[in-house]
């Protein structure tokens, strides 16, 4: 199959060199191994926008309506919790079979999802695919810096980038179609074929990692961590909605996340083999990256969960249509992504990382103009200049940490990169719901009386519902438009939020050093006989393992 092949040249030998031939061989099974990786990334961040437009369809099979946010929540905490964890393991066994047990669970979970009886179920499948997806998503960015040098690692993050975005663009179009013309459970089941061709490709031999098997494993770490994030988390979305900020659950779990997180710093500081190496934020550029996307991301993801709810409740649109509209903002994403990443090695990141917050939040500041009688067209425009500054920044932070990292702890700085990604997400649902449910109240105060204000839900996505849902008797057209507009007012004010968020991380930016990308002989520490650097393209043993290791 790898014979020998023509070359064009009229200089040299006929026939391709040997390494030639290596070259091609290592391009070709980088390529495989990329295609797999990205299927588990378009699987687990598919299943994060899928199920908002699926809600209604769900609420109304299956009930539990006060239980809607936990199909959210439980999936990003398990998330949350597994990506540095994930990240960690892959840097000590190897990416491969972190990745493979990530797909399994991830496929395991939405089997179940899909056979749920109850919304309670259904929450309990939902943080099983979060815990597959958790495991996957840092061991594709660490691959990526495996395989590629930094000077070429741009195009790749750039394209895993656009991966993202296409999810994005992917998860309400096939929510909507799901739920307009199926059942709802087939949200779930699409995700078997996918994921076990994922499989199939990604069951090739992977890069080798030095095996650390004889250090002893950080389970105290590891549950230190668990103790830190989850109550944290769930304090940021409880609090003030489900529970008074001064409530005993919620100060109770303040204080746990705090205790847990002194004796994680404590025991991160005496571990031979640290889940989480504190020395890492000795570097500024990780330090700085990882601050840049728990801000953007708290701007940006805490605006795109309430998106379809403006779209389908405020503009009318249907749940088809609604995700249609995320098009362009996954397009402006994309457009950024793929280009930064082709010309970073002739650019550099700091002038994407400079210009992507201020477009950001220009396209936000545009979104918060909307109102109940907005063009398709003004919304198109707007979401297109806001993915496009989202596209600029997101994969240019890693590469930028990347390009400083030891390849020995490439998995979990990449991990702990996606971790702060997800905390702010997580953070910015929370933190731009309960200012959208307070200005909700404020707005309907106005047109309402208090007895008309009683009736009514207290939370946006419950009174989003009674403009959705046709209701016996019918809610008179007054109170409909009244809240019609308080719920446009409402979300077009954290859209404003957002963009102030946004272009609040143009300052982690700013202090972000340029560094030289390095070269692949850089990179890979290759030195000739004098000890200076040898040009090379790299060898098959890049992503070939050891017999006896990942080859297995």
């Amino acid at each position: 199959m790898f014979g020998k092949r023509k070359v064009r040249t009229v200089k040299g030998p006929a026939t391709i060199s040997e390494e030639e031939e290596a070259r091609y061989k290592k391009n070709r099974g980088r390529s495989f191994i990329m295609l797999g990786l990205a299927l588990g990334m378009l699987l687990a961040s598919l299943d994060q926008t899928v199920v908002g437009t699926s809600l209604p369809k769900i609420v109304g099979e299956l009930g539990g309506m006060s239980l809607y946010s936990w199909l959210f929540t439980a999936y990003m905490l398990a998330e949350t919790v597994m990506i540095p964890i994930a990240g960690k393991m892959s840097d000590r066994f190897g990416r491969r079979p972190v990745f493979l047990a990530g797909m399994v669970t991830f496929m395991a979970g939405s089997f179940l999802a899909g056979m749920s009886t109850s919304m309670e179920m259904l929450i309990a499948c939902r943080l099983i695919q979060g815990i597959g997806a958790g495991s996957m998503m840092p061991v594709s960015m660490a691959t990526v810096a495996d395989l590629y040098a930094p000077a070429e690692r741009g195009k790749i993050q750039g394209l895993l980038g656009a991966v993202f975005a296409l999810s994005t663009i992917i998860g309400p179009l096939m929510g909507g179609y799901i739920v307009d013309h199926m059942d709802w459970r087939w949200v779930f089941y699409v995700n078997l074929p996918v994921g076990v061709f994922a499989i199939l490709v990604t069951s090739l031999k992977f890069p080798a990692i030095a095996n650390k098997g004889s250090l002893p494993i950080d389970f105290l770490g590891m549950t230190a961590l668990a103790g830190a994030l989850v109550p944290a988390l769930l304090v940021v979305t409880w609090g003030g909605s489900t529970y008074d900020w001064t409530s005993a659950i919620i100060m109770g779990m303040t204080v746990l996340s705090v205790l847990s997180l002194t004796a994680f710093i404590l025991i991160e500081r005496r571990a031979a083999d640290p889940i989480l190496p504190l020395r890492l934020f000795r570097e500024p550029i990780f330090t700085l990256g990882c601050g840049g996307l728990f801000v953007i991301a708290l701007g940006m993801f805490g605006v795109i969960t309430y998106l379809p709810l403006f779209l389908q409740a405020v503009v009318g649109m249907s749940a088809s249509n609604s995700g249609e509209l995320i098009i362009p903002l996954m397009m402006g994403v994309m457009l950024t992504s793929i280009t930064s990443g082709f010309l970073l090695r002739h650019t550099g990141y700091k002038v994407w990382l400079i210009a992507g917050p201020p477009v950001s939040a220009l396209g936000l500041y545009l979104l918060s103009t909307l109102h109940i009688g907005s063009s398709a067209t003004d919304a198109v425009l707007f979401l297109f200049i806001t993915g496009a500054g989202m596209g600029a920044v997101m994969s240019n932070f890693i590469v930028a940490a990347q390009n400083v990292m030891p390849k020995s702890d490439m998995g979990v700085a990449s991990g702990s990169m996606s971790l702060f990604r997800s905390i702010g997400g997580t953070v910015g649902v929370a933190f731009l719901g309960g200012i959208l449910n307070s200005r909700m109240l404020q707005e309907l105060s106005l047109h309402l009386t208090p007895e008309q204000l009683a009736s009514l839900p207290t939370d946006a996505n419950s009174v989003g519902q009674l403009l959705l849902v046709v209701t016996e008797p019918p809610i008179p057209e007054f109170l409909l438009d009244a809240i019609r507009l308080s719920l446009s007012n409402s979300i077009t004010y954290i859209f404003f939020i957002g963009s102030i968020i946004v272009l609040g991380s143009i300052v982690f930016s700013i202090f972000v050093r340029s560094v030289p990308l390095k070269t692949s002989e850089e990179y890979h520490e290759i030195k000739g006989a004098e000890g200076a650097p040898v040009r090379t393209e790299g060898s098959v043993a890049e992503i070939t393992a050891p017999k006896g290791e990942e080859s297995k």
